[in-house]
């Protein structure tokens, strides 16, 4: 996510965490039987829900379709939602919107999606904080590393992130190497001024997952999924320089995008990226961000509905899904815009997308 674009605008009053869980109680509502496609491949329809953690330590309570208090995982599954994203920070603060997100945390999140039923996917910063396309800030205790000890700390760091997992009995299915970084990460040596440096600290990073994990899926991601350009210059340069990965990630925001366009105006461009990026790079691809405005959900609803058909019309099924960035993430707690959750606690029309073929 692009937070820096949002940060402004995200400011909530002191908020004391406390211990709390949000109700559960059991639903009667039969799961949608649409998680796989017409070949049997499960196609991915996630949900980043980074900021879980924080609103029910807040005391944030979350409602069915029915305004029956119950746990966000039952509502996000009852929606059909079946892949969880989790995002993880290497030292980062206690603060509501800037913090949490730890590897302890992380992985505490991942068992309880496991318990879920759901698909997991991490997706590494390599910062102690929000990285995106506008900052990729290197974690305050590497700084001052000389860069083979910087190689070294993407490399430990990772691994310990993936055997933490591993030995709480959790394999995610994809570990994203980086947050958006059209740019590179972890400034300044990983910067994209400075490509073989970059590519030695993502293969670090992925050797170290697949040293855990070689099962495991790795993901480069960069935003504006649109922007056919922008992909093309960056994996070329990615390919020159051998990286390794094996997935393709992209963000989908129309609403960050200048004027703030209809998706009308762009989902062609994202559904000819995603087969552009298959046939000239030979790897998967996925939708690994989306999100809509929370005030138009029926805009948002048929938003998601296309990009799930431009992933799924990939040809050999290698468009393996959409990812939703914090639906569960209300306006009144978050003050953030684009989530798929009303001010009555309660899940839009837009999350019914996930819920449909």
């Amino acid at each position: 996510m692009n937070f820096s674009k949002i940060i402004v605008s995200i400011f909530l009053s002191a908020i004391l965490l406390i211990n709390y869980s949000c109700a559960k109680t059991s639903s009667n509502k039969k799961l949608p039987d649409d998680t796989t496609d017409s070949s049997g491949s499960t196609f991915v329809k996630g949900a980043d829900i980074g900021w879980l953690p924080q609103m029910e330590a807040s005391g944030y309570t979350f409602y069915n379709d029915k305004g029956i208090a119950q746990d966000c995982f039952q509502i996000l599954k009852d929606h059909g939602i079946n892949t969880v994203r989790l995002r993880a920070w290497v030292n980062p603060s206690n603060n509501p919107q800037s913090g949490h997100c730890s590897t302890a945390e992380t992985i505490a999140m991942a068992v309880r999606a496991k318990k879920w039923g759901m698909r997991v996917m991490i997706d590494l910063h390599y910062s102690d904080s929000w990285a995106d396309p506008s900052k990729q800030v290197k974690p305050a205790g590497w700084v001052g590393d000389d860069f083979f000890h910087l190689l070294s700390d993407v490399y430990n760091y990772t691994y310990g992130v993936m055997q933490g997992l591993k030995n709480n009995g959790v394999t995610p299915e994809w570990v994203q190497v980086g947050n958006e970084i059209a740019s590179g990460m972890i400034y300044p040596e990983g910067s994209t001024d400075h490509w073989d440096s970059l590519v030695q600290l993502i293969n670090k990073g992925y050797d170290a997952i697949k040293a855990v994990s070689p099962t495991t899926k790795v993901i480069l991601h960069i935003d504006q999924g649109n922007n056919n350009q922008r992909f093309r210059t960056w994996f070329d340069s990615a390919t020159v320089h051998h990286a390794k990965y094996d997935v393709i990630g992209m963000s989908y925001y129309p609403y960050w995008l200048p004027g703030k366009p209809d998706y009308t105006l762009s989902i062609d461009d994202l559904g000819n990226n995603l087969k552009d990026m298959v046939s000239r790079y030979g790897k998967e691809v996925m939708v690994v961000e989306v999100g809509g405005e929370d005030d138009q959900p029926q805009n948002t609803y048929d938003m998601l509905m296309a990009v799930q058909q431009k992933v799924r019309q990939v040809p050999n099924n290698e468009g393996l899904g959409i990812i939703y960035w914090e639906p569960e993430g209300a306006r009144s707690w978050s003050h953030y815009p684009l989530s798929a959750w009303g001010n009555d606690g309660k899940p839009t029309h837009a999350l019914d997308a996930f819920a449909q073929n």
